[in-house]
């Protein structure tokens, strides 16, 4: 199943996630959807409240990248589920690459982040995991964690950014903006 994409200015993007309790959903069924809503946007991460759905869960594919990025590194094996993650440790020197997210579209700007991080969490069999992630993988992993803990890209610009900013994120919520993908914009008429 398709979702729509929830867009900037809707309150569930700003909520803290819930913990998912072992079989109070399905998550291997809402995993498949949520990589099919976040392909047919040509996304490599979305996260529950995206979806509208207040819950430590997300999703990454950068599969597709790997053909895009003169990177060594790997990404054609990184396809995850992550649920009620935790980072426990962030590490390195923060660098600066340029982000987009589906919630916000037609924006992108170059964010600072650590390289590294260590995270816990639990696959779509409810398997535990501790892993530790480095460069674009972390980048993704960083993106679509601050999802669930109810931080947007644009909280990590300056005011005077997102001050110029503000008019094309008025547009975002109202729904005046193309994507390729259904949205739901909370101030659309």
């Amino acid at each position: 199943m398709i979702y729509p994409i929830v867009v900037y200015g809707d309150p569930v993007l700003k909520k803290k996630g819930k913990d998912i309790k072992k079989g109070a959903i399905d998550v291997k069924q809402l995993a498949e959807d949520m990589f099919e809503t976040m392909e047919n946007a040509n996304g490599v991460g979305l996260a529950a409240p995206q979806i509208g759905m207040s819950i430590r869960m997300f999703v990454v594919d950068a599969t597709s990248m790997s053909d895009e990025e003169d990177d060594e590194e790997e990404l054609n094996d990184f396809k995850k589920v992550f649920i009620n993650p935790q980072i426990l440790n962030e590490t390195g020197e923060e660098w600066g690459f340029e982000e987009g997210c589906l919630s916000i579209p037609d924006i992108r700007e170059v964010i600072d982040r650590q390289e590294e991080l260590t995270i816990h969490y639990f696959d779509e069999n409810w398997e535990e995991h501790e892993d530790t992630f480095d460069g674009i993988k972390a980048r993704i992993i960083q993106h679509e964690y601050d999802h669930i803990e109810g931080v947007l890209f644009t909280d990590h610009l300056t005011p005077f950014k997102r001050r110029i900013l503000k008019g094309k994120l008025q547009n975002i919520s109202k729904g005046n903006v193309k994507t390729s993908y259904r949205i739901k914009a909370p101030l659309a008429k």
